[in-house]
């Protein structure tokens, strides 16, 4: 049993181990120290950097906040027109706008007069009777040889014609493959015979018929000043004298819309011939207006002029005469119900009939 003082230990005094014990938690406490001051320093500068990164960019959007106000206090709330135009860098289509709208006002005040586009070579500067339009197709070109060798003159004849007033032109459009063996045989026919108009912007098809009428009248009017412009159609022979003489009888008359006038009804069964799409729109009695016959139509030149300033707008039907009936509706035209452009009677006075 040990009976050695508490003080002792092993025989060390107590204050000496305990002397030894706190000098090595001083050198302990003041080893750890030194990376705490160190962390301090870094906390330190690193928060003096996020303050000052928060502080410029609360200053920048200060900044920019200020310049926007600045900017919306001196822009119009509301964008003008020109403003807009000017944007979109549209100012020059807002100047030829301007010059359509002035040039057709001026067309309509002047009954529907503007001023011809004419094409070197079509035109012509004297005032014509008129113009005749025979419709013709790609695979029409026996018929063509059977009508110049008929009542249609050609060569030198068809030139001494123009000098008495009348042009007659085979009118026919483009094919659907613009380019192909079609357009080059009617163009080396037109080079040799030169009695066609042909109608670059229009696609040649029977169900465009009706677009082909707006595309002729049209061309035919920027091209001849005429009293008078006659469509005629592929199967119609003229009596050509006949026909000058009926136009002679009528020069000088203005707003005129003449034919063989006919009503009839329209047809609303998809598949039949001579079926309306639009059939719903004429009425429960299903009847045409008023029209005149497709075989033959006379317009005065300023109806002409109408379907060429107007035709963008101008409804079509799925025919063709029935199409320009409707236009003239809503006009001030004059009808001229002609029994002797009836193609199809049996009058012996009669101007055409059918080939």
């Amino acid at each position: 049993m040990d009976n050695s003082p508490p003080y002792y230990k092993e025989g060390l005094p107590l204050s000496t181990t305990i002397s030894k014990s706190d000098k090595q938690r001083s050198r302990s406490s003041s080893r750890s120290s030194v990376p705490s001051i160190f962390f301090a320093f870094f906390s330190c500068v690193a928060w003096l950097y996020i303050a000052g990164r928060l502080w410029q960019d609360a200053e920048n959007r200060m900044l920019l906040a200020n310049l926007l106000m600045q900017n919306s206090a001196e822009r119009p709330k509301v964008l003008t027109v020109e403003d807009k135009l000017v944007v979109l860098g549209c100012k020059d289509l807002e100047r030829k706008i301007v010059e359509a709208e002035m040039e057709i006002t001026l067309a309509k005040s002047q009954g529907f007069l503007k001023d011809r586009l004419k094409q070197p070579g079509l035109s012509s500067s004297k005032k014509l009777l008129t113009v005749i339009g025979v419709y013709t197709g790609f695979g029409s070109r026996l018929n063509r040889n059977v009508f110049r060798g008929s009542w249609m003159p050609k060569g030198d004849s068809l030139k001494k014609l123009e000098e008495r007033g009348i042009v007659i032109r085979f009118v026919i459009g483009r094919s659907p493959n613009r380019g192909d063996s079609l357009d080059r045989n009617i163009d080396e026919e037109n080079r040799t015979t030169k009695d066609f108009l042909i109608l670059d912007g229009h696609e040649e098809a029977d169900e465009e018929s009706p677009k082909k009428a707006k595309f002729f009248f049209s061309t035919a009017v920027q091209n001849w000043d005429a009293e008078f412009y006659v469509k005629v159609d592929n199967n119609i022979a003229l009596d050509l004298e006949g026909l000058i003489e009926l136009l002679e009888s009528r020069r000088g008359q203005d707003s005129v819309y003449i034919g063989c006038m006919k009503s009839g009804e329209v047809v609303a069964e998809e598949g039949k011939p001579w079926y309306e799409p639009d059939w719903w729109k004429f009425g429960d009695e299903k009847s045409y207006f008023r029209h005149a016959a497709g075989s033959l139509i006379i317009l005065s030149k300023n109806f002409a002029q109408y379907i060429n300033i107007n035709s963008a707008s101008l409804k079509s039907y799925a025919h063709e005469d029935t199409s320009i009936g409707s236009w003239m509706m809503g006009i001030q035209a004059t009808y001229i119900d002609e029994s002797r452009v009836c193609c199809s009677s049996s009058r012996q006075d009669k101007v055409c009939s059918l080939a």
